[in-house]
């Protein structure tokens, strides 16, 4: 029997405020263990939350964005559980009455255009962290970390309305790339600010009615989700073609091992006892902050993704790696405005995230070094044919250590570009003369000789030659010979 896997995402999407969610805790990463913390966020007797109104505002853009429906009353409710890295054993969240309903993301999966459905947005708190097991002596223990405990969280749940792992990976890249776009978080999956949990069913194919659903918790990055789906999937279809039932529960996937491991049998909602939070009153949202939300909205990746295909006759696949974040785009744009658009893509998607990848740098720090006038005047001269291509790329990797202009970074390093038909004549004449049989070639009508020549030329000048004069002059002084 053929099955049909349907699959529904729910997105932790760690914010970008200064401070927690319920407390004036703040929130960075690399802090020392427990640094953070407070009696709120550590769930004291008789300390009393506070709503953080930088995160509403953000979880409004975010619901703008997407086409919510944006709820005018909210309410916020305790989630009841042990885990030990949640200090409180409840977690302040949204539950009957969240705050965006509905909803889509269109995304590009494959070349194709999709538009997937959302169910909901809402806001939370994070919870901290465990370390286990760890070995100390002859005893094995776990820590625990409560830097994060109380960070501010938007949970994004999907309608089941995904069917591929590539879908659902599809769908995270352009999440991503939203979220960093907003400006509301930095979306770095590796450090916890975007993380997914997976549900995942199979049914007969043309059957409508969904079959029984696992949850694969905690997948920490792109790959990882669609590599832990396509295993879930695999494992559920074995499953079932032996004839056997499909178990609601919770799983953990090891991407290194490539391996799921049932972590518990799936709670259901009553399981967790919501109740309204009695310390916190009812949020409200008013027309003036929805006002103040679209004010706040950038233009969105896909809408810029598409302009740069249409205004700079960029591919789609350079639209998309340049779309990656707002900053990036924007760094663009300023070095292509008035421009060659394609030339500045390549030494972009090339040069200059070959650099930023290799030292470790942020883009803001290349764009300290290497403004985006700088870097359009190095792409003027490119473009210009002024620069060959391996003096180019000199030039390039001084410019992300040196100040100055190209041609002062050029004399400060002793290069002269030969690049007048005075300079180069006497090369091409002595290059010809020596290459009797590459001529003669040429002469007979094997007209792909000129490279060869080209090439001896660009050797004699020691790299520094424009090889377009080159093979003009050489074209020239060939059809002057025969």
């Amino acid at each position: 029997m053929a099955y049909e896997a349907v699959i529904g995402l729910e997105c932790h999407i760690q914010l970008k405020t200064r401070t927690k969610m319920f407390c004036g805790c703040e929130v960075e990463f690399g802090r020392p263990a427990n640094w953070n913390t407070c009696p709120v966020c550590l769930g004291l007797p008789g300390a009393l939350p506070r709503t953080n109104i930088t995160a509403i505002a953000y979880a409004l853009r975010l619901g703008l964005a997407l086409g919510c429906d944006i709820r005018h009353e909210s309410v916020f409710a305790r989630k009841n559980y042990f885990y030990p890295d949640m200090p409180k054993n409840y977690q302040v969240t949204q539950y009957d009455l969240p705050l965006c309903e509905h909803g889509t993301l269109p995304v590009v999966v494959e070349g194709e255009s999709r538009t997937f459905e959302l169910m909901r947005i809402h806001c939370e708190e994070d919870a901290g962290k465990s370390f286990h097991p760890e070995r100390v002596g002859d005893r094995r223990i776990s820590r625990l970390e409560f830097n994060r405990a109380g960070t501010p969280l938007l949970e994004l749940v999907t309608e089941p309305v995904l069917r591929t792992p590539a879908e659902c990976a599809a769908f995270l890249t352009q999440l991503r790339k939203l979220v960093r776009a907003l400006g509301i978080s930095d979306g770095d999956m590796e450090k916890g600010q975007l993380r997914c949990d997976a549900n995942v069913s199979l049914r007969p194919v043309g059957q409508s009615a969904l079959g029984v659903k696992t949850e694969i918790k905690n997948l920490n990055s792109i790959k990882g989700v669609e590599k832990g789906v396509t295993a879930e999937i695999d494992r559920q279809r074995r499953e079932l073609e032996s004839g056997a039932r499909i178990v609601q529960a919770t799983l953990l996937y090891d991407a290194d091992h490539d391996k799921l491991a049932i972590m518990r049998t799936k709670e259901s909602a009553h399981d967790y006892r919501y109740f309204p939070e009695p310390d916190l009153p009812v949020l409200r949202v008013t027309d003036a902050d929805l006002d103040a939300a679209r004010a706040a909205l950038p233009e969105l990746p896909w809408v810029r993704e598409a302009r740069f295909v249409s205004q700079y006759g960029l591919p789609p696949y350079d639209a998309a790696v340049l779309g990656d974040s707002r900053e990036l785009a924007d760094y663009y744009e300023a070095c292509a405005r008035g421009g060659d658009a394609k030339l500045a893509s390549n030494w972009i998607m090339t040069e200059v995230l070959r650099v930023r990848n290799d030292r470790g740098w942020p883009l803001e720090k290349w764009a300290e070094q290497v403004p985006a006038p700088r870097m359009r005047a190095f792409l003027d001269k490119v473009a210009a044919k002024e620069l060959p291509g391996p003096v180019a790329k000199q030039v390039f990797a001084w410019m992300a250590d040196e100040a100055g202009s190209v041609d002062e970074l050029l004399a400060l390093h002793g290069i002269q570009v030969q690049g007048s038909a005075e300079d180069l004549r006497p090369l091409v004449l002595q290059v010809l003369d020596e290459n009797p049989g590459p001529v003669a070639q040429y002469l007979a009508g094997k007209t792909i000789t000129i490279g060869y020549l080209t090439g001896a030329v660009m050797k004699k000048s020691g790299g520094q030659a424009v090889p377009q004069v080159v093979q003009q002059l050489l074209a020239e002084e060939l059809a002057r010979r025969g």
